[in-house]
């Protein structure tokens, strides 16, 4: 350390400045020198055992010569992916924390009797908010965390963009959606919800549906920002303003911020699940010897039970969108 500070950041500076300049000294004379004959030989080498290989000089942009087959690199980031990440989606305090909440919650609507359909209606939108937003939180940091690695193996030309992003998406559906099946297996029979197996199964793929959408919104935000604290950040917004707008704490939105439930994934789930459970049609005993129209309860009509399947296009709509923004914001990285 030197003794005078400002002559240490002078220091500091110019050793910085070697060390770039070094760098891209090294840089220029192995792409002049080295990549060219290093790749041919490699992708050679591939070809004599027996690869699906291209010789690179039938390309005229390096950035596009790969001696492996994209499903072969589809296949090994899928295994490494799967190996690597199973350890974090089944670590003991996830499961803790996930089988713990189905069981309070199992244990608070334990139960509940036909007539409190407002419960009821409280525990599905439990459903959807809990499952809206807790994949979200885990899939902001995915692509921050994995950047340094990103840049490292694109850069040296080991797999196309691609291939890393399918096969991180076809790795995480067994391991992001076993947890979301395991609480809905628990809190759907404790809280009481209608015992038909149809019904069960029809709830289970709606959650796990919103699973998906939540999980790609996450991918997105963590993919644009690429900063854990700013992703974090705007998710936190985000799940704010969808919470709020998700049709059950606010039922008469204002005509001029009407539009936001419709952004809102978790609106559509919750609609999906009510409609689920019942029909406008049903009847619920609302006070003792009188019976009342499901279709006429507040809660319910200002969401309405009908065009589920417009509903279901939208979430499918989200969960691509979100998918190629993500997959959009990635090509920005600089390598």
């Amino acid at each position: 350390i030197g003794p005078d500070f400002i002559h240490s950041v002078e220091q500091v500076e110019s050793t910085e400045q070697e060390q770039k300049s070094v760098k891209d000294a090294l840089i220029s004379a192995y792409e002049k020198n080295i990549s060219t004959r290093l790749k041919a030989e490699l992708c050679n080498s591939d070809v004599n055992s027996g690869m699906n290989a291209k010789e690179p000089s039938a390309r005229n942009d390096k950035s596009e010569q790969w001696c492996t087959s994209w499903w072969h690199q589809f296949k090994v980031l899928l295994q490494r992916g799967v190996r690597e990440r199973r350890y974090e989606a089944f670590n003991r305090l996830r499961i803790f924390q996930v089988i713990s909440v189905a069981v309070l919650g199992g244990l608070l609507w334990w139960h509940t009797p036909a007539s409190h359909i407002s419960d009821r209606i409280a525990l599905l939108f439990f459903f959807s908010v809990f499952w809206g937003f807790y994949p979200l939180y885990n899939a902001v940091f995915t692509f921050p965390q994995e950047r340094r690695i990103l840049i490292k193996e694109r850069s040296s030309g080991m797999y196309r963009l691609s291939s890393y992003f399918l096969a991180r998406t076809f790795g995480d559906l067994p391991l992001e959606l076993a947890l979301p099946t395991a609480f809905v297996f628990i809190i759907y029979w404790m809280g009481g919800l209608k015992p038909d197996p149809v019904t069960f199964i029809l709830s289970l793929l709606v959650v796990l549906y919103n699973v998906l959408v939540s999980q790609s919104l996450g991918l997105a935000i963590g993919a644009i920002l690429m900063d854990v604290k700013q992703a974090t950040t705007l998710a936190s917004v985000t799940t704010l303003v969808f919470l709020i707008a998700g049709g059950y704490y606010v039922q008469q939105i204002p005509a001029f911020i009407v539009w936001l439930k419709y952004l809102s994934y978790s609106y559509y789930c919750y609609k999906l699940l009510l409609g689920v459970q019942y029909k406008e049609d049903d009847y619920y005993e609302c006070s003792k010897g009188v019976w009342c129209r499901v279709g006429d309860l507040p809660a319910i009509k200002s969401m309405g039970l009908s065009h589920m399947w417009i509903d279901v296009s939208i979430m499918a709509l989200m969960l691509v969108g979100y998918r190629l923004i993500a997959y959009m914001a990635l090509h920005r990285v600089r390598l």
